[in-house]
């Protein structure tokens, strides 16, 4: 979609610093984050919000890609958070779904600045 930030990270129109890709989804490190771990998982393919049909095979790749993530930075044992925003009301700035991998800390904790497992 022209315009859409996250798109444009995808196609590598624009840097990010990625911690994942394959053909369907890219992985890249949040900036700015809100925990000391703060990842998000997008597709490739543009979809608005998760309300948009996205076919299951698609949504299971994008979650299963969200936990592997988890997996590598060392969240699975201690916990982690997935989150999608969907629409204004629940603060969804970029128009393209994505997935929040976020852990490293105890939920309530405040400070992203706080070490994270790597």
């Amino acid at each position: 979609m022209d315009g859409c930030i996250f798109c444009k990270i995808a196609s590598g129109e624009l840097p990010a610093a990625k911690v994942y890709e394959d053909e369907r989804v890219l992985a890249f490190e949040d900036l700015n984050p809100q925990m000391p771990v703060h990842t998000l998982v997008i597709p490739k393919k543009h979809y608005s919000t998760i309300a948009d049909g996205i076919p299951d095979d698609e949504m299971g790749h994008l979650f299963n890609t969200a936990v592997r993530v988890a997996e590598a930075k060392g969240l699975v044992g201690p916990g982690f958070r997935l989150t999608v925003n969907t629409g204004a009301d629940a603060q969804q700035t970029v128009h393209h779904i994505h997935v929040h991998v976020c852990g490293g800390a105890p939920m309530n904790s405040g400070s992203p600045k706080q070490s994270a497992p790597q």
